[in-house]
């Protein structure tokens, strides 16, 4: 027997992205991480510490390597007369597998100044998030707010939102990440609706040349997809080039760069 049903409210935000999402011109790049420097950085935790999550290495390394890359922190908004605009600050969004009111849903939270966050601050932020009550958590009142209005005025508020310089920042961010590696996913590809979105798999050990010689070291497949109306391919794996090298070559938590006083969005070039 056939059953037909509404769609839950509670999945309205996820369709008011995907039509927006629509507009982008992604194109998709993968990669593997030798992830050993990151997983001695792990071991070093305290004992009765929990050792941070590969995630918020990814977010701690993204963060820093998109700031040097400011043609990549940026968005293009606007519909009839587009704009170009560059952003001085990377705010992450991160994605959740939550459930609300019984229905399995993914819910976005927002990183900001992820670019000068510590590995301590990202986590702690991972943490409240991840173990807050989806009705209650902060970060979700947008998501949540979808859900309660009509459909068709939804819609609407979400595209006016993303499309504005300035609002976009604190919604969608400027840079996505999602992670599967929690199940035996090695890689996939999603569009956040940021101009840079990366896909983490799960990190596992595999045989690895090094010196001549077949090593097991912990692996991770990293995907990126990058907005092609913003910037072009060989941009594109420079970024994930520089975020490959940061991650293999981990020594340690950075001291956060100072943030630029002028702002967080330049507006239009």
């Amino acid at each position: 027997m056939t059953r037909t049903t509404p769609v839950p409210r509670e999945r309205r935000h996820t369709l008011h992205f995907l039509r927006y999402a629509r507009v982008h011109a992604p194109v998709f790049l993968d990669t593997e991480v030798d992830m050993s420097a990151v997983r001695r950085d792990r071991e070093r935790a305290r004992p009765d510490e929990r050792p941070p999550s590969w995630v918020t290495y990814v977010l701690h390394a993204a963060g820093r390597v998109l700031a040097e890359h400011p043609e990549a922190n940026a968005a293009l908004c606007g519909r009839l007369r587009p704009r170009l605009v560059r952003y001085d600050t990377v705010n992450a969004k991160l994605a959740f597998d939550k459930s609300l009111n019984g229905v399995r849903v993914v819910l976005t939270g927002l990183i900001p100044d992820v670019h000068t966050a510590t590995l301590r601050d990202i986590q702690e932020w991972i943490n409240r998030v991840r173990d807050g009550d989806p009705a209650q958590v902060t970060e979700f009142g947008g998501a949540r707010l979808m859900h309660r209005l009509p459909p068709a005025l939804g819609n609407l508020l979400f595209r006016a939102v993303a499309h504005s310089p300035r609002q976009r920042l604190g919604v969608l961010g400027t840079l996505a990440v999602t992670s599967l590696g929690h199940q035996p996913v090695d890689a996939f590809h999603s569009n956040g609706g940021t101009t840079i979105t990366l896909g983490v798999g799960r990190v596992t050990d595999r045989p690895v040349v090094r010196a001549g010689q077949i090593v097991a070291a912990p692996v991770m497949r990293l995907s990126m997809a990058f907005d092609h109306r913003v910037i072009d391919g060989a941009a594109a794996a420079d970024i994930l080039g520089d975020l490959v090298d940061a991650l293999e070559n981990f020594d340690g938590d950075e001291q956060p760069s100072t943030p630029d006083p002028a702002g967080a969005a330049r507006g239009a070039v």
